[in-house]
């Protein structure tokens, strides 16, 4: 199955990018850097999108069709050309699982990328391929870049290699600085539609109903969806949120709901991360020695007696000098890790919330467009009874401007935003 097949609802993307890999694909052969600039393949590309629209996934299947081998093999006397990205390769096996040695793939595992990865990222930009045509450097979420590695990444962009590929994700363009997103061509994705989810559901497997369901509450975001399709506890924790304002009446409720979304956002950071924290530090105190420890005497032997054998050395702790600094920015990063699986998981839920909200307002409205939960039908009916459309509204505005307030804002306490969000639902 090629590569582009599993691409869902971005068929003028698709088209695009097919093309510059053709173009790609004639480089080194004859007016092949001329057939390539014409068709737009350039050395760096900036692929924006709201979040669920497949940012990564798009730039990474371009990147399996920028190092497909059966792009240039020659085909048969009766058959065309190869088309790149037909999935089946080695070169596009190992990009797909990302594994190839001509890619380099950066990610933010903390609140921020810093500019000791970007700097890694810009060295390796310089080394020609080892198999492929193209050295492909990924950057998964380039608007989380600082300051300083933003403008690191800036001088690879201005004079970049001859055979580098710089493809870079955002949410928008605006999210990166104009210096970068100028030296870019950007390709804009879509959300996809409810029929293109369900689509791709049911080519999963997933049972018709279900994956209804799932594409609606998903509202666009395909790995959610996918995720509440088959998750027992993802269904769990999102039929939680929905019943977040039915618990909305005294203080103290309202604090104790806040509470309970709070602490599944911590339990679902736990899951995530706790496992991996623990083999990433057993790994580095391996690595640098720590409680390793070996034999001899610390201070000068004395001469043995005839009535004092020798005593036998005792054992001292080895540490590798600069080692508990090594492991405190460890902890520094799984800590910021941790935050922002936090944060992740509480933008989900109050995605969820606005979701439910906004069903309220069309059913106190009549207006004829499609649920985003139509298994919460009865909830929803509930809760158009008993307010204005006014009062949804400015519970709706009210989800968004806190969603809007932690993202902007990755230090602020959730707890409180959590709890000053249930109090102004009730209140509203």
């Amino acid at each position: 199955m090629s590569v582009w097949e599993t691409l869902t609802g971005q068929d003028a993307v698709v088209d695009t990018l097919v093309t510059a890999a053709s173009a790609a694909a004639l480089i080194g052969g004859p007016d092949g850097a001329i057939a390539a600039a014409r068709a737009g393949m350039t050395h760096s590309w900036l692929f924006t999108g709201p979040s669920g629209a497949g940012r990564v996934d798009v730039a990474r299947t371009f990147a399996a069709a920028l190092s497909c081998e059966r792009a240039t093999a020659a085909p048969a006397p009766d058959e065309p050309p190869g088309l790149p990205g037909c999935g089946e390769c080695v070169g596009c096996h190992t990009v797909l699982t990302d594994t190839a040695a001509d890619l380099r793939t950066v990610r933010a595992e903390g609140l921020s990328l810093g500019v000791h990865d970007v700097r890694a990222l810009v060295r390796d930009a310089a080394s020609a391929p080892t198999s492929g045509r193209y050295r492909i450097l990924l950057i998964e979420e380039a608007d989380r870049l600082t300051d300083s590695a933003a403008n690191a990444l800036l001088k690879a962009l201005e004079e970049p290699a001859d055979r580098s590929v710089f493809l870079l994700c955002a949410p928008s363009v605006d999210d990166v600085m104009p210096t970068i997103r100028s030296r870019c061509r950007v390709v804009a994705l879509r959300l996809p539609s409810v029929d293109d989810l369900v689509t791709a559901l049911l080519r999963d497997g997933v049972d018709e109903r279900a994956a209804q369901v799932a594409a609606r509450a998903a509202q666009g975001h395909l790995g959610r969806a996918r995720l509440l399709a088959v998750d027992d506890q993802a269904r769990a924790r999102r039929a939680q949120v929905l019943a977040l304002p039915g618990r909305l009446g005294r203080a103290a409720e309202c604090l104790a709901a806040a509470a309970d979304l709070v602490a599944a956002a911590n339990a679902d950071a736990d899951a995530a991360n706790s496992e991996r924290d623990e083999v990433e530090a057993e790994a580095l105190r391996t690595a640098l020695g720590v409680g390793a420890t070996s034999s001899g005497a610390t201070g000068r032997s004395k001469r043995p007696t005839k009535s004092a054998p020798k005593a036998a050395p005792k054992a001292r702790t080895m540490m590798v000098r600069g080692a508990a600094g090594a492991l405190k920015d460890l902890e520094k990063s799984q800590k910021s890790r941790g935050r922002r699986t936090v944060l992740d998981s509480l933008d989900r839920a109050l995605l969820d919330l606005a979701g439910l909200y906004r069903d309220v307002l069309a059913r106190q409205l009549g207006a004829t467009v499609d649920p985003v939960n139509p298994d919460a039908a009865a909830e929803i009916g509930r809760l158009a009874a008993a307010a204005t459309p006014e009062r949804t509204l400015r519970r709706l505005e009210a989800v968004l401007a806190t969603r809007d307030a932690l993202a902007a804002n990755p230090g602020l306490v959730a707890q409180l935003a959590v709890e000053s969000l249930a109090l102004g639902l009730r209140d509203a």
